[in-house]
């Protein structure tokens, strides 16, 4: 054994470490923004009133990402999720405002039902929408639902009129704003619920296998048998469901809803699912590291909350910046991105 080969390997990085470099990098960035606002606003951040702000305001988004990354999956991509939530949110409420006046006495458990089971049917229909313009007509994806989110933004505007559908009954609130134990609040724990539900889904049913087989080689999984066009309608269906569920969590902090809420998380979800380790290609990803590319981008987003000079403004232009340096970083990948304009130079 060489001196050098000694020097490689005790430098070598332990083996849990470079199993799965996205989660690292990500556990190791995570921990880095913990220290650094430990140390530069220590109370603030650390006060029980923030994480649980932060437990409500997360479960928005990272529900909709859930979606995506499914579709992402696939080869595909959901831009139409915030949409998808919006009109949900607007059907609820327009169905517990019919149903219900103040607090809707005996009938407040049964509205609340009905309007669930009503949100729930909007998700999957609009999500069954996208599948079967992606598996049957054979649009892409990308067009597809760029269609559908304007398609689906209009449907809401129509529906409100362009105005908010206020005035959501308290036995509503009452529910979904509640906290487990006086600690936890709902969002969380529905978010947690359907990470579950997910997670078992494409490990126990082999169903994330299928549908990472068609991101790899969407060819290459139809001669071997993969029914594509259900894969995929089940997987804009669950898409469609996700964006459902993150209306209502939406319908519950707001106490209203409106066509235009969440404008900005088409693109914070698709920062995520990336950020998290799916391969936007395809064929590659882990709902592990979805989870925690969320948890790392509401805890900076909340950090920045407690610098009041950053302006609210600078975001989309830092969650585009940082799409598109994890997208490059992604695609060197260990290349070098200078080797095609250095090839040709004479030493």
């Amino acid at each position: 054994m060489t001196t050098e080969s000694v020097k490689k390997r005790s430098f070598a990085l332990p083996s849990f470490m470079t199993k799965d470099a996205y989660m690292t990098r990500l556990v190791i960035v995570f921990a880095l923004l913990l220290i650094f606002f430990a140390v530069i606003r220590p109370g603030p951040f650390f006060a029980l009133r923030t994480w649980q702000s932060m437990a409500i305001q997360f479960p928005e988004f990272g529900l909709m990402a859930l979606g995506v990354m499914l579709t992402m999956f696939t080869a595909g991509i959901d831009l139409s999720v915030v949409a998808i939530a919006n009109v949900t949110s607007i059907s609820a409420a327009l169905v517990l405002r019919a149903m219900l006046t103040g607090d809707g006495g005996g009938q407040a458990g049964l509205a609340v039902v009905i309007a669930l089971v009503i949100a729930l049917l909007v998700g999957t229909i609009c999500g069954a929408i996208n599948g079967m313009l992606v598996s049957m007509l054979k649009i892409p994806p990308i067009l597809a639902t760029l269609g559908t989110l304007e398609l689906f933004g209009g449907v809401a505007i129509i529906l409100t009129e362009g105005k908010p559908v206020s005035g959501v009954p308290d036995a509503f609130g009452s529910v979904f704003a509640a906290h487990l134990g006086g600690l936890v609040p709902m969002p969380l724990v529905i978010f947690i619920i359907c990470c579950v539900i997910v997670g078992l889904i494409l490990t126990l049913t082999g169903f994330g296998t299928k549908i990472l087989m068609i991101g790899t080689n969407e060819t290459a999984a139809r001669f071997a048998g993969l029914k594509i066009t259900s894969l995929l309608m089940r997987t804009y269906i669950l898409s469609g469901i996700m964006a459902a569920v993150a209306g209502i969590v939406m319908l519950a902090n707001y106490n209203s809803a409106k066509a235009d809420y969440g404008a900005s998380y088409t693109l914070l979800t698709v920062l995520i699912v990336v950020l998290g380790g799916v391969n936007p290609n395809g064929g590659r990803g882990r709902i592990a590291g979805v989870v925690m590319a969320i948890l790392v981008l509401q805890v900076l987003s909340s950090g920045l909350n407690m610098f009041p000079n950053i302006s609210n403004f600078y975001r989309p232009l830092i969650w585009g910046g940082v799409l598109l340096f994890v997208i490059s970083m992604n695609e060197f990948n260990g290349k070098n991105p200078f080797k095609g304009l250095l090839a040709g130079r004479k030493k």
